[in-house]
């Protein structure tokens, strides 16, 4: 068993808005590419494009259809390691190899120390460990700490990759354990909830819940109806230019 430590004041994490999420998959594949090379690389990819492809994957979406008839809509529901404060992973793990950073609560994999028992794996209720079949240890998002505290990267490019890649700008990066911090704001105006709070994990990362469907259509600021057309007056602009038009 591995012992947690004193929980700080600095909770960095992710915040995810499921009402403008698209589904595009471009935060797991800019995730893979910078992990790839980055602290947890090289994560594996076997026959990734055969019938029993086998990789590692920090960032996975699901699509699931809530709703029925004309109520229902399509949810994309992106996941990776929640860094909860109370890690099941983490407590579960017989050498110390997982662990959390009481500095950002930040939860980590030692790879030298882990010897691939898969028991942080089956402890994860969010599914959210991944076996390297190469290297034989365990894996994890790592919130990108080699670019959070890269102090080559400009300010504004040290958020983890997916961040960076939004296009929908659906994910957001700060620290949650700051009230007046910017995530922290959007969780409280939207409502933002844990993943499971009754398990009792605390996960740092929360979730946007989508909005509700609109039921009637909203205005596009276009006139009630059109202006009638101006005619065109002899030797006047709107005359030559009927004249070019009509050639």
């Amino acid at each position: 068993m591995t012992s947690l430590p004193q929980p700080g004041t600095r909770k960095l994490g992710l915040v995810i808005d499921l009402d403008i999420c698209v589904g595009c998959h471009a935060c797991a594949v800019n995730c893979k590419e910078w992990n790839t090379g980055g602290h947890a690389a090289p994560l594996t990819d076997r026959d990734p494009y055969g019938s029993d492809p086998a990789g590692v994957w920090f960032n996975r979406i699901h699509s699931f259809e809530a709703g029925d008839g004309a109520a229902g809509r399509t949810v994309h529901f992106p996941k990776s390691c929640l860094h909860c404060e109370t890690p099941a992973c983490v407590e579960v793990c017989p050498t110390g190899a997982s662990y959390k950073r009481s500095e950002d609560g930040i939860v980590l994999v030692n790879e030298d120390l882990c010897i691939g028992c898969k028991l942080c794996s089956w402890a994860c209720p969010y599914g959210a460990r991944e076996y390297d079949w190469d290297q034989g240890v365990m894996k994890k998002c790592t919130l990108c700490i080699d670019r959070i505290y890269n102090e080559n990267l400009q300010q504004e490019e040290r958020v983890p990759a997916c961040v960076s890649t939004c296009p929908a700008s659906a994910r957001h990066f700060g620290d949650l354990g700051d009230p007046d911090s910017k995530v922290s704001t959007i969780v409280r105006e939207r409502g933002g909830y844990d993943l499971l709070p009754e398990l009792g994990y605390k996960p740092v990362n929360k979730y946007l819940p989508p909005r509700g469907a609109r039921t009637a259509a909203g205005t596009t600021g276009a006139a009630a109806e059109l202006a009638p057309v101006v005619k065109a007056q002899p030797g006047g602009f709107l005359h030559w230019i009927d004249r070019i038009l009509s050639r």
